[in-house]
């Protein structure tokens, strides 16, 4: 191979990286917070011809040959709508990998996660493997135990690949497989999808995509590679006029060596491209060499062309009317002729994706709809099912067929969940051929219902929109039922792409209308009308919407109805900081969901969805994760994907606070991944908010992921006055503050905020928002505004009555305490901020309250009790998988344990509270005393006592004082 040394030799010192070690493993668990230095996705791009698949065979060959395992698939211009047919493609042939029963098993599970795309909905074999995303994380999982020793998975012509192979190339790039696989994609940048060339786009910002872009060859290559033999001046006339294109290059040698002429210089791109993608000349030379083809392999030559990958000797025979031994005469002298070429499972292709889109232009429409009909007919005889039927019967219609439209209907249906591109495009061909009458104006409603529902999900939000605009008018009054459906799918479609308001115009004037909706559906607008103020911070202008949803529920026997509605009331309470109301209301909601079936659940799943926000928000993490669980369960089943990214940024919130972080990134990302699938840039950037919290607890010290993420979150969620946007700018604050940067975080927490007071913020997390604002003033030395915050997180605080809320307050004044010197105090604060978490379950920010005090308490003499909060917090931070804190426990650990005395057996047991009561019983203070040191309750201490009686095995205050003063302990100020 010439021509491609320097992309070769980068590509070789990646084959030779896959037998090494990942640089930065995690000592944590195992869980993936360091990761390798090398890039582990590559991106070939180049025109057409230029060489990208002959470089992708050269990789492969290469890999196989330092005993690698290669695997390649290709995209086809004609399968766009057949999900995952890139990698089925790759996954079909395992040459040696029969040979590893390891290996075996792996290759068969990945066959199988995509042998189940297509499933019937509601299936419940659909909730894993079928459902929509549940591919990505499997597949992944297979390509690591595939690369055990060693793969290369390469992915030809990505520019073609259908939605949901696009959608796994970006999970892939977001979160590359473990262990030592490579990904080479190869693709035409123009005919790229934006979304895709932004993902790679933005893997190669953050070093896991190395991007090569071929450029044309050089004469004296081209010429000695591709037109040996020719005469030299021939030779650099033909390079001339291919312009380095080694395809173009290679068409002109063989053209002349037939005798014809150099052919005409190819056009620029965009000018005189046929519908293949080629330049005319180019196009026309490459069909040369089919003139001399006899009827019947011309026959077969256009039947592999329309079928693709069912081009198997039965479908040939079927649909060219030859004989079974004239097919296999046929394709035999074909291959002689290298226009045909064998392929896994007996199925036969055209020599190149180029050479089959131009025979599939040339065969005349007619000829070309009878060998799909002929296709669609046999898959049928053999029982196939419609998704596989779908793009054959597709490509038959040339008119209205109600038998073959209820094939496409039944495909769509089937790939709504799995592939919602796929189904909305089956949809619109059906759409397209109905006759447009008003006997079908209610059926026509349904399917356009379906496509906007599919279009919605796909990420195509704009033209879901649209599509349901048109239906709204179009239904008038006589569909009324069908104008609220599309009304409240209308409002969840504005609402994603940022007009609330027009939401809730909407959703009013449909509420307004006479005769007005039915009660059930007069429950979902309100429900939506609840949701749309809350996202824009005005839920008290929907509080009386929400609760005549309550009443109207429960008046007509509608449980999942009024159950939603009470969610919805707690949610919107709690963010309000209407606490008791929102406790209230969630008890509620809870008993009455606790009481229903899952499918009583499934229609509408946000019942769930509100409940656990509400619960996250009222810091009943136990219930929230319970009713987390079960809502991602429904959800999954009945393939409502609107639904899972609350869930699961739920979820990551829960499992983040009480401190078990693996699991709380893996959940941040799937709704990452399902939020950028969606394409509402304020779910997107509410999403990467979470995640970036997530981030800056599971990096190390000084990692710059959260930041950049932030970033990204408050780029996509923008400055709007909603609760995404506001939480975005927040996490930002958070982000820039731990990089060393409090400008920028008070400028971002108070962007949020609309202020200095923080007025646009929700009530419900203000105190933790102004402890960060206040020790960011702190390190840019604004005392004043400190003390202002610190006073402001106190009031609200106690007015919220949350023990997290509480715990942020006290934080935040032991920061002031620290900052005046006053070592002993911002000890007590910090200790009665750990046992507030305690109380309400926040181990993680028990964890970290602990650090924060561990060095003050050193300092203040108290060197066993400091030993004892490092130890204690230390071993929460490593069980969690809280990086960033075990940087800082290392970090503070030598002015911490250095001579401290050890702990006698009797009192090792003891948690850093216990000691520090112990330590005071020594010092002669009494239980009234403590507590109020404490700021504790007299009965908390006599529990404490209770407590440390039994583990330091002594009778009586007088014993335990006597052992303190024995040991050494107690004698601190």
């Amino acid at each position: 191979m010439v021509g491609r040394s320097w992309e070769l030799a980068r590509l070789d010192g990646l084959l030779a990286g896959l037998g090494r070690p990942d640089p930065g493993g995690s000592d944590l668990g195992g869980s993936d917070l360091g990761g390798s230095d090398r890039p582990k996705i590559v991106d070939i791009v180049g025109e057409p011809g230029i060489g990208k698949s002959r470089l992708l065979d050269e990789v492969c060959a290469r890999a196989r040959a330092a005993g690698i395992t290669a695997l390649r698939g290709r995209a086809t211009e004609y399968e766009q709508h057949v999900p995952y047919r890139m990698f089925t493609d790759a996954l079909a042939d395992p040459g040696p990998l029969d040979a590893d029963p390891a290996l075996a098993l792996a290759l068969a599970e990945a066959r199988s996660v995509l042998c189940g795309i297509g499933k019937e909905p509601g299936d419940g074999s659909a909730e894993g493997t079928a459902a929509r995303f549940g591919p990505h994380r499997a597949i992944a999982a297979s390509l690591t135990r595939l690369g055990e020793q060693g793969l290369v998975l390469a992915l030809d012509d990505l520019h073609w690949a259908d939605p949901a192979s696009r959608e796994l190339v970006d999970h892939l790039i977001r979160h590359p497989a473990r262990g030592h696989v490579l990904l080479v994609v190869a693709r035409r940048d123009r005919q790229t999808p934006p979304s895709l060339t932004a993902a790679l786009t933005r893997g190669a910002v953050g070093g896991a995509v190395l991007q090569l872009a071929l450029e044309p060859f050089a004469e004296r290559e081209s010429v000695l590679a591709l037109a040996p033999g020719i005469p030299a001046d021939r030779a650099r006339r033909l390079h001339a006029a291919a312009e380095g294109n080694p395809l173009y290059l290679f068409a002109l040698a063989h053209a002349h060596r037939a005798g014809g002429a150099p052919g005409p210089t190819p056009d620029r791109p965009g000018d005189a491209v046929d519908p293949a993608g080629l330049p005319r000349g180019l196009a026309a030379l490459l069909l040369d060499e089919l003139t001399t083809l006899t009827e019947p392999q011309h026959r077969l030559v256009e039947a592999v062309a329309a079928l693709g990958d069912h081009a198997t000797p039965a479908l040939l025979t079927v649909t060219t009317g030859l004989s079974l031994q004239d097919v296999e005469s046929e394709t035999g002298a074909l291959v002689v002729r290298d226009l045909l070429r064998a392929g896994p499972g007996g199925r036969w292709a055209l020599r190149h994706p180029l050479l089959r889109a131009l025979v599939h232009e040339g065969t005349t429409p007619g000829r070309r709809a009878e060998v799909h009909r002929r296709a669609a007919r046999a898959l049928a005889r053999d029982g196939a099912p419609a998704t596989e039927r779908a793009r054959h019967v597709e490509r038959s219609l040339t008119g209205w067929d109600p038998q073959a439209a209820e094939v496409l209907v039944e495909a769509a249906a089937r790939f709504a969940s799995t592939a919602p591109g796929t189904a909305a495009h089956l949809l619109d061909v059906v759409l397209t051929h109905m006759p447009d009458t008003p006997d079908r104006f209610a059926r026509r409603g349904e399917l356009v219902l379906a496509r906007a529902r599919a279009l919605g999900v796909s990420g195509s939000l704009r033209e879901s929109r649209d599509l349901l605009h048109l239906l709204i008018e179009t239904a008038g009054k006589d569909h009324p039922e069908l104008r609220t459906q599309a009304v409240a799918q209308c409002a969840v479609m504005e609402r994603h792409l940022g007009h609330s308001p027009e939401a809730t115009a909407l959703l009013r004037r449909e509420l307004s209308r006479e005769p007005g909706p039915s009660p059930t559906q007069a429950v979902s607008l309100r429900l939506a009308l609840g949701m749309a103020a809350l996202l824009t911070a005005s839920y008290p202008d929907a509080r009386e919407d929400v609760a005549q949803a309550v009443a109207l529920a429960r008046s007509h026997d509608h449980p999942t109805g009024e159950a939603a509605a009470l969610a919805l009331s707690a949610l919107g309470e709690a963010y309000e900081g209407e606490t008791e109301a929102a406790a209230r209301f969630a008890d509620a909601a809870g008993s009455l969901a606790d009481a229903l079936t899952d499918p009583g659940l499934a229609d509408p799943c946000e019942a769930l969805v509100w409940l656990a926000w509400a619960e996250t928000l009222l810091e009943r993490y136990g219930d929230a994760e319970r009713h987390v669980t079960r809502g991602l369960r429904i959800a999954r089943r009945t393939g409502q994907l609107h639904a899972l990214p609350h869930l699961l940024t739920s979820r990551a919130f829960v499992h983040l606070t009480t401190c078990r972080l693996p699991s709380a990134l893996e959940a941040a990302e799937e709704a990452e991944s399902i939020a950028r699938a969606a394409g509402s840039d304020e779910l997107v950037g509410f999403t990467l908010a979470i995640k970036t919290l997530v981030l800056l607890l599971v990096r190390p010290l000084g990692d710059a992921g959260a930041l950049s993420t932030g970033e990204e979150a408050v780029a996509a969620a923008g400055r709007g006055r909603g609760w995404w946007s506001s939480l975005a700018w927040c996490m930002l604050g958070h982000a820039a503050y731990a990089s060393g940067d409090p400008d920028r975080a008070q400028e971002a927490i108070t962007t949020a905020g609309g202020g200095a007071g923080l007025p646009l913020l929700q009530p419900s997390i203000r105190p933790g928002q102004l402890d960060t604002l206040a020790a960011a003033a702190l390190a840019a030395g604004d005392v004043d505004a400190a003390g202002g915050w610190i006073a402001q997180a106190t009031h609200e605080a106690d007015r919220l009555g949350l023990d997290g809320q509480r715990a942020a307050a006290l934080r935040a004044q032991a920061t002031l305490a620290e900052h005046h010197g006053e070592p002993a105090r911002a000890v007590r604060l910090l200790e009665a901020a750990a046992q507030e978490y305690v109380r309400c379950g926040q181990s993680l920010w028990e964890a970290y309250s602990l650090l924060r005090a561990a060095p003050l308490a050193r300092r203040a003499g108290q060197g066993a009790r400091a030993a004892a909060m490092w130890r204690r917090a230390h071993r929460i931070a490593v069980a969690g998988g809280a990086r960033l804190l075990v940087d800082l426990a290392e970090l503070v650990r030598p002015e911490v344990t250095r001579e401290t005395p050890t702990l006698p057996a009797q009192l090792a047991e003891l948690t850093a509270r216990e000691l520090e009561v112990a330590e005071l019983v020594a010092r002669g203070l009494s239980n009234q005393d403590i507590a109020g040191r404490l700021h504790l309750s007299r009965r908390t201490v006599e529990t404490h006592l209770s407590s440390i009686y039994r583990k330091a095995s002594v009778p009586s205050r007088a014993a335990l004082a006597g052992l303190m003063t024995r040991v050494g302990l107690g004698a601190g100020p």
